[in-house]
């Protein structure tokens, strides 16, 4: 969608459009109210610096970091972001302020803050730290102070912080695995590695080994984290592991969401049926996890509450001054449907193993 179609469908023009995103005089407030809308009830978010509610006088600034790996230019297309922005948006109107939107290459990270920083629009800022290193985030924190990081966390930076319990949640998923009879499991990662997905990590490792279960090096496969369609470079890996002589595991922990559908696609084009022949479980619960067949079985994150939280920290900081910085960390849920099922009778004899209690 671009600015042309959210012109059309609020009966105005693609200048009209622009100035109501932009915050500039030249656009009746009721007629940038209803852009505003529009755009947020298509699910438009514009590259332009800035969305201004005009029924607001105060502001938060949402910042994005993209790059080519895990966070994209169409970042608000992605489902997880999506969601999240969507929650973010919600509380900054229950709470008064209006949300200000801005990104910034990582490349040019200390020309951007600058620029952002001279700036002034906005009483604080929430930092997407999803893609974000350490060095990353010190030198935002170092231009702009009041500001809370989302989705990441690194403990000695005296920022504050908001992210997923991801140990835990892929402990729950690995525990699942084990005691629904899966001891041949596979483990499918992200080619591109960020905080997230090493806690994911560790968090599987934690559970298997508390079942005695080890993934061997040939079960583990990577390819990239944002594509939702069948990917070959997967196909190619599935088809030198069967071409080997192996049989495939029972069951994979896929990193994301992304990774999960891409698998399932992938392995359905080659005959490979979930959860029949391979159980699959993925990661963040996103919407599209109930539109693909089967539906997904997924840790569910907490995404409203990360929003919340988010906000109402650094809305907080604002109001009441600094109280002390804190990090938070958000729990998890499994949510069980129909990719995983237990391993058949002739699947686990096979593999000479048995179902086994933790040790």
């Amino acid at each position: 969608m671009k600015m042309e179609d959210i012109a059309k469908l609020a009966n105005v023009s693609k200048a009209a459009v622009s100035l109501a995103f932009s915050g500039k005089p030249g656009v009746a407030p009721e007629t940038r109210e209803r852009i505003l809308q529009v755009a947020q009830e298509a699910g438009y978010m514009p590259k332009a610096r800035s969305i201004v509610s005009t029924k607001m006088d105060k502001s938060l600034l949402f910042l994005v970091c993209v790059n080519s790996g895990i966070v994209l230019e169409e970042y608000y297309q992605q489902p997880f972001f999506k969601e999240l922005i969507h929650f973010i948006e919600v509380r900054c109107r229950q709470l008064g302020y209006s949300l200000i939107f801005s990104t910034m290459d990582l490349e040019y990270i200390e020309r951007d803050i600058h620029a952002i920083a001279e700036e002034k629009r906005s009483e604080g800022m929430i930092v997407l730290g999803t893609n974000l290193t350490r060095k990353h985030i010190e030198v935002i924190h170092a231009r702009l102070p009041n500001v809370i990081v989302l989705d990441t966390c690194f403990e000695t930076l005296p920022v504050q912080f908001v992210e997923i319990n991801n140990v835990m949640g892929a402990y729950q998923a690995g525990s699942y695995l084990c005691q629904i009879g899966h001891s041949f499991i596979g483990y499918i990662a992200s080619n591109i590695r960020i905080h997230n997905f090493e806690e994911r990590s560790r968090g599987f490792q934690l559970a298997l080994e508390e079942w005695g279960v080890q993934i061997p090096e040939s079960h583990r496969l990577s390819v990239a984290p944002t594509i939702l369609t069948s990917q070959d470079s997967l196909k190619q890996q599935l088809n030198e592991y069967i071409q080997s002589g192996k049989s495939l595991p029972t069951a994979w922990f896929c990193e994301c969401d992304y990774i999960a559908i891409s698998a399932m696609k992938t392995m359905a084009e080659l005959g490979i049926r979930v959860p029949e022949d391979t159980s699959i479980i993925g990661f963040d619960n996103i919407t599209e996890s109930v539109i693909i067949t089967p539906e997904l079985t997924t840790v569910h994150v907490e995404k409203e509450k990360m929003a919340t939280l988010a906000v109402d920290l650094l809305t907080g900081s604002i109001e009441h001054g600094n109280q002390g910085k804190v990090k938070m960390m958000v729990d998890t849920q499994l949510v069980i449907r129909k990719s995983c099922a237990p391993p058949t009778d002739a699947a686990v004899v096979g593999k000479g193993t048995t179902k086994r209690q933790p040790i």
